[in-house]
């Protein structure tokens, strides 16, 4: 091969140079992937840390083949091969997991005169106009979803075309192609079928900045034959450190205090999309200028809250981890994390978005007693155990699809743990994805249990790491690196533990009171179920459709959830399945009483009075929610007018996995005592329905449909805590 890799290399210094600056100089890693991608047609792995310039290798790469003409064909890419007549390259594929890095990455582009296009859930009216520009050559990037790849429109239709004249594919986030990975997709995972439809010797990139020895080895063995560039993950410009404080309003009142000594603006994570949610409310309050970020907010409030941070709008975006890959905001002052993620893995990624274009960055830690438990109910979304799995694969057939809706009375999961599974699934090839649902491949399947166990290990000694970093006396950001097997990895001279605190955990008395009364407000709405779930009449319940009104609840309160900052812990050690049966303490009563009084003259009020009492009887805490309905029945001065009893053995009625699971089991499974019945039937009011946890809301709705059809008038539900 003739090739002039000193004109290549001067060529595409002169990209970067539009791309990020008449000073940028190509780093000598960046220089051997390109060279690697556009002179060697090699696949090329990069493990990077955030900032060092990912991006820009395969935004350069593009150019250069864009340019120069380098089809598989060719032999290579040459400074003078367009004059020669040789066609440009294809457009490059960028396989991307959020929606968020698209738009960052479609930006990006255009500044090197790059055309980028991006096929998404959201432009779904564009996808015609886009594929004939591809068809066209207007395109020289396209961004596409994991997810995008198994989309059975743009998989028969769109990618066929696609991988065969791909000039270069480019695997961003390549970490979550390994089920080592921390942030796993099943979906990456069909990038197999797309490497195996591209020409021979096209060119791939996979990029990283969170990958440890054994997920760059998986990633590198799935690639097949890739060059490994890996570098050292150290962050000159972050300052790491840990602030133990004992309480959820500790830590609030710490961020009202505190702010304005953290430079610039950031991000501040939480766990759980109540808590930042919490938090921003809190912050507000307080002065700030803050925004809430979470997977469950519209994607026009995420963009709005996204630009509101990069134009330094607001001080912080209070954030879970559905922003961790999907920002880039190079001046980033600082990273606070309110509750530790599951892992090194995870944490680093996301502290990894402060300190790329400033010479400090802060990234502080506050740890709370209630992260071990958030992170045992993730972990209980893993992959299901094969007697579940085995019943979706034997409730599908070969010849006609499936939807998720209709298999989900079938198997006890979840909605969202169901298309997990299926995606594992189809990516094996025991089930393939088509217009319509689902269909069995028949092809044989072997549930990988071995696997799986290895993989949950795996998770939990992530998690045991990270709480060893919270309490490590040694280098914070060494002991990150080393986590992810970065070899060489020194003292950072920066961290709390190298160089001393830099922040104190001392909080105002003001700042305390008012994050003490802020979190100490119990009151959550309970709203009330409306349509029945789709399926019911194949498991053998003869309902469906809306719920009629005359068997409805009223929308109900509960005095918190169990993931809230502010009353979660408290009703998490009260509602467990190893807490103790007793009767109601006296600062939960006192709640459920201000919760009440907030019902009956607050802004959103009940529209009539009850006018007695009812308890679910409480399996796991019948001593607990019997006491509660005594006091409030003697509080308000109302009848206490019986229990609604579970029937059938013990545990029949218990949480299951989807709603209509749910409602199969709790159909039939209450039944109204005499006494009960009787004085239903004479009521001129609304009863209030006591229990103690609602999760999926169905039991309340099953209860108060049975009290509807005995004669109460209306049901107002009233519930300790709600789940989530």
């Amino acid at each position: 091969m003739s090739q002039d890799r000193a004109a290549v290399r001067e060529r595409a210094e002169e990209v970067l140079r539009r791309l990020a600056g008449e000073h940028a100089r190509l780093r000598e890693d960046q220089w051997r992937a390109i060279e690697a991608l556009v002179v060697d047609r090699r696949r090329v792995l990069c493990v990077q840390r955030t900032g060092w310039g990912k991006s820009a290798v395969y935004f350069v790469a593009t150019a250069l083949l864009r340019q120069a003409g380098a089809g598989p064909e060719s032999g290579g890419a040459g400074p003078d091969s367009a004059a020669a007549g040789r066609e440009p390259a294809g457009p490059t594929v960028i396989v991307s997991p959020l929606l968020a890095l698209m738009r960052n990455q479609v930006e990006s582009a255009a500044r090197a005169g790059i055309r980028a296009r991006t096929i998404n859930s959201a432009n779904l009216d564009e996808w015609d106009e886009i594929t004939a520009e591809i068809h066209a050559g207007a395109v020289d990037v396209l961004l596409i979803s994991p997810e995008r790849l198994n989309n059975p429109d743009f998989r028969d239709g769109v990618l066929p075309k696609l991988a065969a004249t791909t000039g270069l594919l480019v695997v961003d986030e390549a970490h979550c192609v390994s089920d080592w990975g921390h942030d796993f997709r099943p979906d990456y995972r069909r990038l197999r079928t797309f490497l195996t439809g591209l020409p021979e010797r096209t060119p791939v990139l996979a990029t990283t900045a969170t990958a440890n020895a054994r997920v760059t080895q998986d990633v590198a063995e799935q690639l097949g034959d890739a060059l490994v560039l890996r570098g050292t993950l150290d962050r000159e410009s972050l300052r790491l450190g840990v602030l133990d404080l004992p309480s959820p309003a500790q830590r609030l009142a710490w961020l009202a205090d505190h702010l304005d000594g953290l430079p610039g603006s950031g991000i501040i994570y939480t766990l759980t999309v109540s808590a930042a949610g919490e938090t921003a409310e809190f912050l507000r309050a307080r002065g700030w200028q803050v925004a809430a970020y979470t997977g469950q907010a519209e994607d026009a409030d995420r963009r709005a809250a996204e630009q509101d941070l990069l134009d330094n709008k607001i001080k912080a975006l209070v954030a879970t981890s559905a922003l961790g890959m999907g920002f880039d905001k190079p001046d980033l002052g600082f990273v606070v994390h309110l509750g530790a993620p599951p892992s090194p893995i995870a944490y680093y990624q996301q502290v990894g978005r402060a300190g790329r274009a400033v010479e400090h960055a802060e990234v502080l830690l506050l740890p709370g007693v209630e992260d071990a438990a958030i992170w045992r109910y993730f972990a209980s979304l893993a992959f299901p155990p094969e007697q579940q799995v085995r019943a979706v694969l034997a409730a599908l057939h070969t010849d006609r699809p499936i939807s998720t809706q209709a298999l989900e009375p079938v198997v006890d999961l979840r909605r969202a743990r169901l298309e997990l599974m299926l995606k594992v699934l189809d990516v094996d090839g025991a089930v393939r994805r088509v217009r319509g649902g689902w269909l069995a491949t028949g092809e044989p399947w072997v549930y990988d249990e071995a696997r799986l166990r290895r993989v949950a290990e795996a998770r939990t000694a992530e998690q045991q790491a990270m709480l060893r970093y919270a309490s490590t006396t040694g280098c914070r950001l060494r002991y990150l690196r080393e986590c992810l097997d970065d070899a060489g990895a020194g003292d950072c001279g920066r961290c709390d533990n190298c160089a001393g605190p830099l922040f104190t955990a001392e909080v105002s008395d003001a700042a305390l009171t008012a994050a003490q009364t802020f979190l100490g407000r119990p009151g959550v709405a309970i709203a009330p179920k409306k349509l029945w779930p789709t399926g019911l009449e194949a498991v053998g319940v003869p309902l469906k459709g809306r719920i009629p009104p005359a068997e409805q609840a009223l929308p109900g309160r509960a005095v918190g959830r169990l993931s809230d900052l502010g009353w979660g812990g408290r009703l998490r050690g009260l509602l467990g399945p190893e807490s103790p049966d007793g009767p109601v303490p006296d600062d939960v009563a006192a709640a459920v009483v201000e919760v009440l009084k907030a019902w009956a003259h607050g802004d959103d009020p009940w529209p009539r009075r009850p006018v007695g009492v009812v308890a679910v009887a409480s399996r796991s805490h019948p001593a607990l929610v019997g006491s509660l309905a005594e006091r409030i029945a003697a509080v308000g001065r109302l009848p206490l007018l019986g229990r609604v009893v579970p029937t059938g053995p013990s545990g029949a009625a218990g949480p299951r996995g989807n709603s209509a699971q749910r409602v199969r089991a709790l159909h039939d499974a209450f039944a109204l005592p005499d006494e009960l019945a009787d004085a239903l039937s004479g009521l001129d009011g609304p009863v209030l329905l006591v229990d103690d946890l609602v999760d999926s809301g169905w039991t309340v709705a099953m209860v108060a449909r049975l009290l509807r059809r005995a004669g109460a008038p209306d049901v107002l539900p009233l519930a300790l805590a709600v789940a989530g």
